[in-house]
């Protein structure tokens, strides 16, 4: 069966912990992989904030996201503390790529690799918008941000 490749991009600009609490668990005492999706949207938000902006207020657009993909690499369990790492690439003039490494915090152990393709979005207009020059500005000189260290 063929696989997807994910493709990391040189450097992550903005990481953040979250705890594995016990309702991310599934019948297979795991986190579930519905569940690792809603962390990843968790890890995307703070990313957001750090730049002070919202899921539907940026530059006064919303996001919308077109793909995903996720590569569990390892198991991960209640208690533990996820590192989450996350990088913008492969700008078009729609929108981008948010790029996560999912590490256990505590023993270094990669847990996920995974990819949210997203596009900017008019939501008064409900149509697809152009990307903001703010976002991007933002994003391209962003320094390596930890959001334990951020008032986010």
């Amino acid at each position: 069966m063929a696989r997807v490749k994910l493709v990391l991009p040189e450097t992550f600009t903005f990481k953040t912990v979250l705890d594995v609490r016990v309702s991310e668990i599934n019948y297979g005492n795991h986190v579930g992989n519905d569940r690792m999706v809603s962390l990843l949207h968790e890890a995307r938000l703070r990313f957001l904030r750090s730049f002070g902006f919202g899921e539907f207020n940026i530059a006064g657009l919303g996001i919308m996201v077109t793909d995903l993909m996720v590569e569990f690499k390892s198991e991960s369990f209640v208690g533990e503390n996820l590192q989450f790492e996350v990088g913008v690439n492969d700008f078009n003039k729609y929108g981008c790529d948010f790029i996560y490494r999912v590490t256990c915090a505590d023993e270094g152990r990669l847990v996920t690799l995974a990819k949210t393709g997203i596009v900017f979005f008019d939501y008064d207009e409900r149509k697809i918008a152009r990307i903001p020059k703010k976002f991007t500005d933002l994003v391209s000189s962003q320094k390596t941000l930890d959001s334990n260290n951020t008032s986010s």
